[in-house]
Parts: structure tokens; C-alpha cells; sequence
């Protein structure tokens, strides 16, 4: 079990965390990885995703524990004035409250920025929604927004719009919402003046879209769902071989040449159809033939030799149970195991920074419902 202090980056700040499901829970996991006092405030009922399975680890979900390590638990009924008195005494001292109700429910139960911050100047208030504080679009759960943010018309095959395999609008508005977080308490240490901040889980996916996006505003043309292909550079994508398959991705002209000398010959490193990665796109089709025609007869493995040798981008596409066995996880403190206080043991996946070679360590387990209500409501 990995059980420790933990980093200290942020170990006088203290976080009012009261978000649910997995975009609010992954940003303030974020923040206690670094050190942050992360105080869970649930309702009675507790953090609907404690519910999100099979499996379950004691009497949450997998789901829940993957995400709320080293946080407290308080339990408050907001629908009570003594709740929302409780609450609003917990956000005046606090450095950060997170929120991610739907828009106008804070403001309802008393919790809205103007007041809170009215309480507590240099608070950073920050909320995750859907699609905006001031929007009124829906619920904004993931594969919604991945829907309605363009994603899914650029993932799978060209006509059968399809998901990531992870839930990237939550994820990444949490990956947002924490930056923010971070650079609005610095300018707190500058200023004494906290800051409220709105990230929304369709605008999250909007920014992602990069290079996609600027094709689409510049042409006028929606770039189309190229698989595990991509759209500007060839050749780039799965290939399969004898006995599996692997991702090639050659970004230069000169690691082309070098492909050609492993694995395709000369005559095609001399095809004037191959010579730069604008005429390769053009010629698209003939040489991913000449690809799948070479490597279709190959390992796997003797495939990756030759490309490692000629130090060209290839690797294998593994199923995940392979990746998460490999050693490299271990070696770079990517697992995490803890042990409860029933004796409940899980295993879950780390935070990727390293800090002076230090990465985050699980401060305290995944708090049971309620555990930490008299301890925080005491001080």
C-alpha cells in the first residue's frame, strides 16, 4: 500500500469541494495530488457516482474511488438553512470553492459567487457546467457534449459518429478548471482578491479540436473521421501485421527515408509520388498499399525491431490489462494501492507528474460518506 504525507505544493490551501461525478471530483483530485485540503461536501445521499457500478470496493464504486484519494467527506443537507449555514461557514475558510451544479443552483441555495465571495474576498470560486454558467442547453453529461462539441463526427469510421473510449469532457474540463484554479491563487498571493471563474465542459472540447478546428474555420470544409488515420500527414495510423497490429506515425520526410530503408526499399524512398508529406497525402491510397502489403507478411514484433532500428515512430496497440501490467507503470509511480479503514483494498491510477522525481503519493483513501463531518465542522 502506498499510503504517505503526499506532495506539499499546495498544503496550505485549502479546497470546498462541492462537485459530483467526474468533472468537478477530477479537478480537486488534481489539487489534493498536489497537497490541497480537499473537503467533499455531499448531500445526505452522497456523491451519486459512490452508486456507478459493479465493481464496487466496499460500499462504493470503483468509479467513485478512482477519483476522490486523499479528499474528506462532510455530509450536509443544503436544503436545511442549518446546512447551508454550515456550508457557507466551511466556503469563508476556504481558498477554493468548486461547484458543478446546474447553472442557477448555487445562487438558489445561497452558494452563488457574489455572496460567497462578499464573505471571503480572495476566495476563487470556480464552476464546471455543461455549457456555461450563462447557458441553458441541457445536462452536460460527457457523451452528450462529445456529441454536441464536434468529437464524435472526427472519431471512428466517416459516417458512425463514435465516443472516446474515456470520458475526455469531463476529464479535460477538470484538467482546465484546475489550471485556472492554479493561476487564479497566485494572483491572490499578488493581489488578496480571489477570482470566479467559469469552464464549461463544451468549451473543454471545443479547445481540444486545435488543429481540426482551424482547418474547418479557414477552408470552410468540416474536416471528415479518418479512424485511426489522420488527416494532414501520411502515413499515420494502425497497421496490421501477421499477427496483430501496430501504430506508425511518420511525421517527417526524413523519417520516411528511414522507413523506406527498413522496410520499403528504395524505389519507393525515390517515388516522386512519396517525396514530401503534401504529395504522400495526395497519393494517400498506393502507399498505404505498399505499407499493408510489406508489413501483412511480418511479426509483429520483427516489424517494431526494424522501425526501432531505424528509429522511426511505431509501437504496438495493446489491450489495456497489457498496459497496465507493464513495469514502466510501476517504475514511474503510476498505480497507487490503499487500504481503508474495514481492511478494503484497491488499486488506482496516479496523477503523471513527477517533482524532483517525486511523484504524488495517496494521502488518505477515498473517504467513506460522512467520515470527516464532526472533524472539519468542529474546527
Amino acid at each position: 500500500m502506498t499510503h504517505g504525507p503526499g506532495l506539499s505544493l499546495l498544503g496550505d490551501v485549502r479546497v470546498a469541494d462541492f462537485s459530483h461525478a467526474l468533472s468537478g471530483p477530477y479537478c480537486t483530485l488534481l489539487l489534493a495530488d498536489l497537497g490541497a485540503d480537499v473537503v467533499k461536501i455531499e448531500p445526505p445521499s452522497g456523491d451519486q457516482s459512490r452508486g456507478w457500478g459493479p465493481p464496487f470496493v466496499g460500499p462504493d464504486s470503483l468509479y467513485f474511488a478512482s477519483v476522490n484519494r486523499s479528499k474528506r467527506s462532510v455530509v450536509l443537507d443544503l436544503k436545511t438553512e442549518a446546512g447551508r449555514a454550515q456550508a457557507l461557514e466551511i466556503v469563508s475558510r476556504s481558498d477554493v470553492m468548486l461547484e458543478n451544479w446546474a447553472p442557477g443552483t448555487a445562487e438558489r441555495l445561497g452558494l452563488g459567487a457574489d455572496e460567497v465571495r462578499a464573505r471571503n474576498p480572495g476566495l476563487v470560486y470556480c464552476s464546471i457546467s455543461g455549457f456555461g454558467k450563462d447557458a441553458d442547453a441541457g445536462m452536460g453529461y460527457d457523451q452528450v457534449v462529445q456529441g454536441t462539441s464536434g468529437v464524435m463526427s472526427l472519431t471512428g469510421a466517416e459516417g458512425h459518429p463514435t465516443k472516446v473510449g474515456i470520458p475526455v469532457a469531463d476529464l479535460s474540463s477538470g484538467m482546465f478548471a484546475a489550471l485556472a484554479v492554479l493561476g487564479a491563487l497566485l494572483e491572490v498571493r499578488r493581489t488578496g482578491t480571489g477570482r470566479t471563474i467559469d469552464v464549461s465542459m463544451h468549451d473543454s472540447m471545443v479547445a481540444l479540436l486545435t488543429y481540426q478546428a482551424a482547418i474547418a474555420l479557414n477552408t470552410g470544409e468540416a474536416p471528415r473521421a479518418s479512424g485511426n488515420g489522420h488527416p494532414s500527414i501520411t502515413p499515420y495510423g494502425v497497421y496490421e501485421t501477421a499477427d496483430g497490429r501496430f501504430n506508425l506515425c511518420v511525421g517527417t520526410d526524413a523519417q520516411f527515408r528511414r522507413l523506406c530503408h527498413a522496410l520499403l526499399g528504395s524505389e519507393v524512398a525515390q517515388d516522386p509520388r512519396f517525396a514530401t508529406n503534401a504529395t504522400r497525402c495526395a497519393h494517400r491510397d498506393a502507399l498505404e498499399g505498399l505499407i499493408d502489403q510489406t508489413v501483412g507478411v511480418l511479426t509483429t514484433a520483427a516489424v517494431l525491431d526494424l522501425l526501432a532500428e531505424a528509429r522511426v515512430p511505431a509501437g504496438p496497440v495493446r489491450p489495456l490489462h497489457q498496459t497496465l501490467a507493464d513495469p514502466l507503470l510501476r517504475r514511474r509511480d503510476m498505480v497507487l494501492g490503499y487500504r481503508d479503514e474495514a481492511s478494503t483494498e484497491a488499486l488506482v491510477i496516479n496523477s503523471p507528474w513527477k517533482f524532483d522525481g517525486r511523484a504524488p503519493t495517496l494521502r488518505r483513501p477515498p473517504p467513506r460518506l460522512g467520515a470527516d463531518t464532526r472533524a472539519v465542522l468542529d474546527v
